[in-house]
């Protein structure tokens, strides 16, 4: 499906870490915007660090899919540390943003196993200076997560991105 969101899990039913379900609004997302986001994730074991992220993504080209490269740590590329990079972000001991907090959604590693859900909720899209390459278009993205050499999680996404 071009042109719409959609998601799969790709995982073939094995991973421990499971994403449930997914919502994205509005559609195609704007950038910048306001986007509401819900799902719902379970994992059969604890999510330690480190845990490696592997992002393919590629943008349609007319009937062609192209694989965009990374640049400045977006497009397709290899995270080796999710877990420090959650760190630096939000510093170890703050507590984890809205609307993460309201709903006891961890944001560091080591992730508990269970189940977490996200209900509805508004995130801000800054107006970022994406590169000409992340603008307007229908993109797709495969991201493959784990943690020595075993996959944890994998899903694929589908959306179309507008910016002004």
């Amino acid at each position: 499906q071009v042109g719409g969101f959609a998601w799969e899990d790709c995982g073939n039913g094995r991973d421990p870490v499971v994403l449930q379900s997914l919502s994205v609004a509005p559609d195609p997302i704007s950038i910048p915007g306001s986007l509401r986001v819900s799902a719902s994730v379970s994992s059969s074991e604890a999510v330690v660090a480190p845990v490696k992220a592997v992002v393919v993504a590629e943008k349609a080209l007319g009937d062609l899919w192209i694989q965009l490269p990374c640049i400045d740590q977006m497009g397709s590329c290899t995270y080796d540390d999710v877990c420090a990079m959650l760190d630096s972000l939000i510093p170890p001991g703050t507590t984890c943003p809205e609307p993460l907090l309201t709903y006891g959604i961890p944001c560091h590693c080591p992730f508990k196993a269970g189940s977490y859900s996200l209900p509805a909720s508004d995130f801000l899209l800054p107006d970022m200076e994406l590169p000409s390459w992340m603008t307007n278009g229908n993109y797709r993205v495969r991201v493959t997560v784990s943690r020595g050499g075993g996959e944890l999680s994998c899903v694929k996404l589908a959306f179309s991105l507008q910016s002004r």
